[in-house]
């Protein structure tokens, strides 16, 4: 173990970012995830066949920095691309659902891969998913997003689900109006409390989880001068030991990339925690395991460590 500059230690290193201890779960988990991605490119068990669990698994394989078109995982990312393209011409209008949540988070996988996957299906693709997230802002009287893309309400996960595609989508080269990002973005801010806390549909019951995801969209959105982005950090730093019980894997997504975003330090002392549970749940087969989906919490558990590689757009500053 190495100490830090401030005397607080870390796992020994792999290279200058990465350690041992992460380096192994995260090889585990990918072993486990190609092992048993089916033939269409998709996963049994809980939502392993939905477009949103299928984009997770893209974004896991891409994050580790693995050569996405001549390496170990590059026939399994070609399938899982393909499966989600097949929804997205199956889906009226290029909607990936059953929820916007499957259409968001496949299309943030499709922003990912621009550029890196040598498929020339995907730039057409993502254009026309982009498109369907714009569609349903504007037709929301909230500006915001649901679970359907003809929803009248909003609330703050869809949302920000469907922020960070469209954030993702814009930085690999897709046009995205400002307009729509600065709406999105308003919504937000009408779930934030005083004290930072984002809440669900309002600013009543601030949950860390919101509060993360809020905190990104903003971080990614480079609006950190914005007022209640501290207040937001604070709120994260004060709660950084909670642990979720319902949605565990997916508050440590968006926690490691929210602390990483908001301060760095914060963020050390958490992955620190966060590499030590991980290893002590992960299951000899390399999978994490939960009401959703072993492939699920696997994808979700190996994009928690996966600001210690930093090879995505996503996850740089």
């Amino acid at each position: 173990m190495a100490p830090s500059a401030k005397g607080q230690t870390f796992p020994r290193a792999v290279n200058d970012t990465v350690s041992v201890e992460v380096e192994a779960i995260y090889k585990r988990s990918l072993r486990y995830l190609s092992n048993t991605q089916s033939a269409d490119g998709a996963w049994g068990g809980g939502t392993g066949s939905r477009p949103g669990t299928v984009g997770l698994c893209i974004l896991a394989f891409l994050a580790h920095g693995d050569d996405p078109n001549h390496g170990p995982y590059a026939e399994n990312i070609r399938r899982s691309i393909n499966y989600i393209i097949t929804k997205y011409q199956e889906g009226p209008n290029g909607y990936m659902g059953p929820q916007m949540y499957d259409h968001g988070f496949a299309t943030l996988a499709l922003a990912e891969c621009y550029g890196m996957v040598d498929n020339k299906r995907i730039a057409p693709a993502l254009k026309k998913c982009v498109a369907l997230i714009l569609q349903a802002q504007k037709t929301n009287p909230r500006h915001g997003w649901r679970y359907n893309p003809d929803a009248k309400d909003a609330d703050s996960t869809v949302s920000g689900c469907q922020i960070v595609a469209l954030l993702a989508a814009r930085n690999a080269g897709i046009p995205v109006p400002d307009d729509a990002i600065e709406k999105g973005l308003g919504f937000m801010r009408s779930c934030r409390a005083s004290n930072g806390a984002y809440g669900y549909t309002s600013k009543s019951g601030g949950r860390v989880t919101l509060t993360a995801i809020g905190s990104l969209c903003y971080a990614l959105a480079k609006k950190k001068d914005e007022a209640g982005y501290d207040r937001s950090t604070a709120y994260l730093i004060k709660n950084i030991n909670n642990q979720e019980t319902t949605w565990p894997f997916y508050l440590r997504y968006y926690m490691a990339q929210a602390l990483f975003q908001a301060d760095e330090e914060s963020w050390g002392k958490w992955n620190t925690n966060n590499t030590r549970l991980l290893s002590a749940l992960q299951l000899p087969d390399g999978s994490f395991a939960g009401n959703h989906g072993n492939a699920y919490c696997t994808a979700t558990a190996c994009l928690s460590l996966a600001l210690n590689y930093r090879f995505l757009p996503i996850y740089e500053k």
